[in-house]
């Protein structure tokens, strides 16, 4: 099994073949220019005595493009190669299919040795993180260094321009299953009593010191279970489950990757196996946390089997629980109702933290962390907001909400304004609000 991205150049060398790159984005949709391209191409081939490598790793998804790609290749008869994240058959050419791996952990480490030089050894264990967060090519290591030493240039210092950098990289190629988060939320935003801030920290240091205890220290040795970190956030609607999984994310310097389930879960047999795999995949490939929110859709307890049905919804979970086990980044799933989640989900899970709904105290400094410093604010009593037995997802709303009521009236944010918006946040959702609740606020 070649490892090297660079296999397609070896095998022309090899053969005596010129090897030309073709992005199959760039195929033209149009009937004329799709046969002039293939037609131009078909010359070259002959006059040149070269090969085409299609790269048609960005086509995740996109069906039409993907039909397009094949048309092209069947109408070629020039020796190529083609790229794809999945091995997938064409109806009318024959192909060899071979899986080249991405480069080895300490092959990649290597490839970073050899590109800083000296500079390496002053890095104090940096490339070891490095690799161990985002599995890179030889020729995507190459750029990052180039990318990285241009930024180091301009007074960034080399470990965060690396780090940054190749999370930059990682990014491209993520499908419509899972969509990207920009982790903007802090410590300081979240509302939580200390035994749950101290176990969020507990796995930021899990996630972060992995190659310290699990190879350095041998731990890996051990034990044949995967290697990654999975967590459960478990508690009501609105009290900041969401947030904490940005919080972790910008702590370690990720991205979050939002896993969309109604995507993900398919009543086609088989697809749900199939996006699952690609989700993972995704992760991997990026380096960034997978967030599974509301993850009691997907995560069920699996039930007895009383139709067919029944039997390959579990085995999905079984390939779940499987690729949960091997997975080497950090998984996070949140939950409404901790205990509908099936118990063999519950027995791999590393870290279980619970969000209390928050009480008048912690409300109240919800309501104070919510409202911005910057903006005018005349005679709130943060006291009497906390009578609002709400959680701090609706806090935020009804805050939002007063802040618009006031700025239509070029006046500064004031209870009334909040009393509004808390009486319309709550028609809305048809809930009731009591006078107990708003008492003080008019």
């Amino acid at each position: 099994r070649p490892r090297q991205p660079s296999a397609t150049s070896a095998v022309c060398r090899a053969l005596g073949l010129r090897l030309f790159h073709l992005s199959a984005d760039v195929l033209p949709a149009a009937p004329d220019a799709f046969d002039l391209l293939r037609r131009l191409w078909m010359r070259e081939s002959l006059l040149s005595h070269a090969a085409l490598l299609v790269e048609a790793g960005s086509l995740e998804g996109d069906v039409e493009k993907m039909r397009r790609t094949d048309r092209f290749i069947e109408g070629i008869s020039s020796p190529l190669f083609l790229a794809r994240p999945r091995a997938q058959p064409l109806p009318q050419r024959a192909l060899l299919t071979f899986a080249v791996e991405p480069p080895l952990r300490v092959e990649q480490r290597a490839a970073w040795q050899a590109l800083l030089g000296g500079r390496a050894e002053v890095l104090n264990g940096h490339l070891d993180a490095l690799t161990a967060q985002f599995s890179m090519s030889q020729p995507a290591i190459e750029a990052a260094a180039l990318r990285a030493e241009a930024r180091e240039a301009r007074g960034e210092p080399l470990a965060a321009a690396l780090w940054d950098v190749c999370r930059l990289q990682a990014r491209q190629g993520v499908s419509g299953l899972a969509r990207r988060i920009e982790p903007a939320a802090t410590w300081d935003d979240l509302v939580l009593p200390e035994a749950q801030k101290a176990l969020l920290r507990d796995l930021v240091a899990h996630v972060r010191r992995q190659v310290t205890v699990f190879e350095t220290w041998g731990f890996a040795r051990k034990s044949s279970r995967g290697q990654g970190v999975t967590a459960l956030f478990a508690g009501p609607s609105g009290t900041g489950k969401t947030m904490a999984a940005e919080v972790v994310a910008r702590a370690l310097h990720l991205d979050l990757l939002h896993v969309d389930l109604s995507q993900v879960v398919s009543k086609y047999i088989g697809e749900t196996e199939k996006n699952l795999g690609r989700v993972f995949d995704d992760a991997e490939a990026c380096g960034a946390v997978l967030l599974f929110d509301e993850a009691d859709a997907l995560f069920g307890k699996r039930s007895e089997v009383k139709d067919s049905h029944d039997r390959y919804a579990n085995l999905e979970v079984s390939y779940l629980l499987q690729r949960m086990e091997a997975y080497r980044g950090l998984a996070i799933l949140t939950s409404n109702l901790k205990k509908s989640l099936d118990d063999a989900f519950q027995r791999r899970l590393r870290f279980v933290v619970t969000f209390p709904f928050p009480d008048a105290a912690a409300r109240a400094d919800i309501w104070r962390r919510t409202i911005p410093e910057e903006t005018p604010a005349d005679g709130l009593d943060f006291a009497r907001l906390a009578q609002l037995n709400a959680s701090g997802g609706t806090i935020r709303t009804v805050a939002l909400h007063a802040a618009f009521l006031a700025a239509d009236t070029d006046a500064p944010l004031g209870m009334p304004h909040l009393l509004a918006a808390a009486r319309r946040v709550y028609a809305k959702r048809e809930q009731t609000l009591t006078e107990a609740e708003i008492r003080g606020w008019g």
